[in-house]
């Protein structure tokens, strides 16, 4: 007589590149929008200031010309930072970190948590001056590190101290 077949155990819910609300995704601040606009806004003056004085110097055509685009690869960077940063999330399961990023070319990183070596914490000075942090989560294949950017310094730090605590546990129960 046959044995009949039975059904896996229910698992985890599965990690999904799209928000289907079964995980605890947890966003960056906002705040990362401001860094990464002013982190963006030095490069374009100094482009700005090189164009205007070639312009003024050399021949008025080179501004008329160079300004524009430095304006329009202004905009179009503020427009990918906009839309990056509410893109980056994470999400502390039960094995695992799961980190994700990206609209169009979208990425997700799950870190088990007994592969962590270290968990860096890391703070520019223009990322304190707004009271963030970023994680660094290195694991012995650099392809699988992860970074989760923009987190406010007292949940960056609690965070660093689960993580590194978490992989401690795994570790030694290997």
């Amino acid at each position: 007589m046959s044995q009949p077949i039975q059904s896996p155990a229910p698992s985890a819910p599965a990690i999904d590149l799209y928000d289907n609300h079964q995980l605890p995704w947890q966003l960056v601040s906002r705040r990362l929008i401001t860094v990464r606009s002013i982190a963006l806004a030095i490069p374009i003056v100094v482009l700005l200031t090189i164009a205007g004085t070639l312009g003024a110097f050399l021949h008025p055509l080179i501004a008329t010309i160079a300004v524009p685009i430095v304006v329009a690869m202004w905009i179009w960077g503020q427009w990918l930072i906009i839309r990056q940063v509410p893109a980056i999330s994470y999400a502390e399961l039960e094995d695992e970190v799961a980190i994700r990023r990206g609209r169009l070319w979208r990425r997700l990183v799950t870190i088990p948590y007994g592969r962590i070596q270290y968990v860096d914490l890391e703070a520019g000075p223009l990322l304190r001056g707004f009271g963030l942090a970023s994680i660094e989560v290195h694991t012995a294949s650099p392809s699988s590190n992860g970074s989760i950017p923009g987190l406010p310094e007292a949940e960056a730090h609690a965070l660093r101290e689960r993580l590194a605590a978490r992989g401690e546990a795994q570790r030694a129960g290997l």
